[in-house]
């Protein structure tokens, strides 16, 4: 039975500190016989201004970027895959006049090869009352229009980043795509991480019978970016497999396609739609 990996990192520290974290909790991964590891949205820039973003997206433009070399040496070195999600990567087009660049999910193969990216679809321009913080991602980022399904080791999976997650239609048409894992890398805000991130994980899975793979950025204690972490993996009749709380650190479940094939007969929701 194939392992899945969660990497949850906390969001201290500069860029260089949280790849060398990274590097050496995807080694610990797959010492312990991931197949599939996944990090979380900005793993690497979280809490980048603006113009900070612009540079380390110009920093990325080549596979030798930071981020990107550590993603695709590790994937080699180690013979496993890895989602990174994300890096602000530009769209590379010569007569593209959006200053901005998309929140790009990265997917590598076994042989260090980039196979898959998706640009996050829905961006987090928020009020969060509850907190008083505003959040307004596309001053940074531009939104991807794509949705991307990509056969992996473990089965086919649907990529999606944060906010995208309160969006189910996106996870249907997952779904109606053959989708059997739902990866979700992100940065969920303390305050409706500790009101939703759970419920809309099992949702998803529930829904979609697929596998869900949370990734959460840590930081519950951040000054002025707090983060949920509670990374989980949750299976496709809703359980939670597997979870960490605000810890850095990883997580590893196995990934049953019987167990997804016996809930799929059972309960043949797929089947039974009408609209």
């Amino acid at each position: 039975m194939s392992q899945l990996a969660i990497i949850q990192l906390r969001s201290d520290g500069d860029w260089e500190s949280r790849l060398a974290r990274a590097g050496a909790l995807i080694d610990a991964a797959a010492a312990q016989g991931a197949t599939l590891v996944v990090l979380p949205e900005n793993f690497a820039y979280f809490g980048a201004d603006t113009e900070a973003l612009a540079a380390a997206a110009r920093a990325e433009t080549g596979s030798d970027g930071p981020a990107r070399a550590l993603l695709t040496t590790s994937a080699r070195r180690h013979g496993i895959w890895i989602l990174g999600g994300t890096l602000p990567l530009f769209s590379g087009l010569a007569n593209d006049r959006d200053p901005r660049p998309f929140a790009a999910a990265l997917l590598y193969d076994a042989a260090g090869e980039e196979v898959a990216r998706y640009h996050k679809i829905h961006l987090f321009d928020v009020q969060v009352r509850a907190s008083g913080r505003r959040y307004c991602e596309s001053d940074s980022f531009r939104p991807g229009a794509d949705p991307v399904v990509v056969h992996t080791p473990l089965g086919k999976l649907g990529i999606s980043v944060c906010y995208d997650l309160r969006f189910p239609e996106l996870y249907r048409g997952y779904a109606a795509r053959g989708a059997e894992l739902l990866a979700v890398p992100s940065a969920f805000t303390a305050t409706t991480g500790a009101a939703h991130w759970k419920l809309l994980l099992r949702a998803r899975a529930v829904e979609n019978q697929c596998y869900v793979i949370g990734a959460n950025l840590g930081g519950r204690d951040h000054p002025s970016q707090p983060t949920w972490g509670g990374s989980a993996v949750i299976d496709p009749w809703g359980e939670v497999i597997a979870e960490l709380e605000d810890e850095e650190g990883l997580i590893l479940a196995p990934i049953d396609r019987a167990r997804l094939a016996q809930v799929r007969a059972d309960m043949p929701v797929l089947d039974h739609r009408r609209l």
